[in-house]
């Protein structure tokens, strides 16, 4: 009975201390060089280790399971060596702290935090990261999440030879969603890495918004892209979503394909480029619907031979150049019976069907002539190319290949991505 007994008195007693390290909480409030470090390394196993109003030098690492939680106030300060804070154990988080002062070394990826393979799991939200040479790392951590940070990059350098607001570097499943990335080099880049989902993020005055480079099977939604030289630049990669997302006033495009297959391009809003709204570069089987195209110098180049994309149910309106396809057979933009509307396509519905009576070509031989040879330019007005484009639109049969929309909408979509700037 007395073993029994103990056994009784005991196992309780066990699960209550067990519980009190789990919700272990230190308040710091020691400054110093290498105190955090101490506080860090007397933090119980998945304990939280809370920092009150202050400044805590740096660099730190998390060796296993555990978190800081920042109170207002709280600031980790690196040396300008180094990550400011490295994650190097599973489920580890950070979360609330104001972060800067990391090194400068692209090799090292200096950054203000850094996950390595160990941090699978981790946690990275309500960060507020500033003047560090990349803002997270995320470096082989699997199933990582950075959430709702602020990450404003340096403007030190030139644009080319900043760091990333976010790098995920074969991180599958990692998430990153509701960021404000600011300056820097590219807001998100991706390299090497599958099962991605970055959505709901805002990218200001960077180079691109998002850079994909060979990684796969991913999702890039509901993000917004404003003055930025690229809004969504998705390259060498396969089965990428590209949706509901907004690219306002991005200088020389707003999304480029370039070597991505397999890909859908649905539901996004393309306003103000300056150059290019899509660019289709060499890219295979995608499917583009459902987007609108409006006020950009081109709506869609396409070239180099990109072939089997599906084009339907899109609105290309009030663009300087609606399409720029440079090859000599003709492709059909429409799927199953539905093309896409034409702001400047002269048509009629006489049936009232939703379909304009007549098919749509953007493009004739004088564009051709234009794009080859530019100082054609001068001779526009002549009434020699007027006649010619009279004959073209006349008899189709004389034009030389090119778009042609057997089924145009009368009616443009108005993608979900217009509220965001409504």
């Amino acid at each position: 009975m007395l073993p029994r007994l103990l056994f009784r008195i005991a196992f309780p007693l066990s699960l209550l201390a067990f519980a009190q390290s789990v919700n272990a909480e230190t308040i710091g409030q020691t400054e110093g060089v290498g105190a955090l470090q101490q506080q860090i390394n007397a933090t119980t196993s998945d304990g939280v280790l809370r920092l009150a109003a202050g400044v805590y030098p740096g660099p730190v690492v998390l060796n296993r399971p555990m978190q800081i939680a920042c109170e207002a106030g709280a600031k980790i300060q690196g040396n300008g060596n180094g990550s400011v804070i490295t994650l190097d154990a599973p489920e580890t988080a950070v979360s609330g702290c104001e972060i800067s002062g990391s090194g400068n070394s692209h090799e090292t990826i200096d950054s203000g935090i850094q996950l390595t393979k160990k941090a699978r799991g981790a946690r990275v939200e309500g960060n507020h990261l500033t003047g560090n040479l990349y803002g997270v790392d995320v470096h082989g951590a699997q199933d990582a999440k950075v959430l709702r940070n602020t990450i404003i990059g340096r403007q030190d350098h030139r644009m080319n030879s900043r760091g990333n607001g976010v790098y995920v570097w074969n991180a599958p499943g990692a998430e990153v969603s509701y960021n404000k990335v600011r300056y820097g080099r590219d807001g998100i880049f991706t390299n090497t890495s599958k099962r991605n989902l970055f959505t709901h993020n805002t990218f200001r005055d960077l180079r691109f918004a998002v850079h994909y480079m060979y990684t796969q099977d991913s999702v890039v939604s509901d993000n917004v892209s404003i003055g930025n030289h690229l809004g969504y630049a998705i390259m060498f990669s396969k089965g990428v979503r590209v949706e509901n997302n907004l690219s306002y006033n991005d200088r020389d495009q707003g999304i480029m394909l370039n070597y991505a297959n397999a890909g859908t391009v649905m539901g996004n809003y393309i306003f103000g480029i300056k150059g290019r709204a899509l660019f289709i570069y060499n890219a295979h089987k995608n499917t583009i619907s459902g987007n609108r195209f409006e006020g950009n110098d081109i709506g869609i180049h396409f070239t180099a031979g990109s072939e089997k994309n599906t084009i339907s149910d899109n609105a290309f309106i009030g663009n300087r150049q609606q399409v720029k396809y440079v090859g000599s057979k003709w492709v059909d933009w429409s799927a199953e019976g539905i093309g896409n509307y034409w702001s400047d396509h002269a048509a009629f519905d006489l049936d009232n069907d939703g379909f304009a009576d007549t098919p749509y070509r953007p493009n004739d031989a004088i564009d051709h002539i234009l794009w080859t040879q530019p100082s054609a330019k001068l001779l526009l007005g002549s009434p020699a190319v007027q006649l010619v484009r009279w004959a073209q639109r006349a008899f189709p049969a004389t034009l030389p290949g090119g778009v042609i929309d057997r089924h145009p909408l009368v009616r443009p979509v108005e993608p979900k991505a217009m509220e965001a700037i409504q």
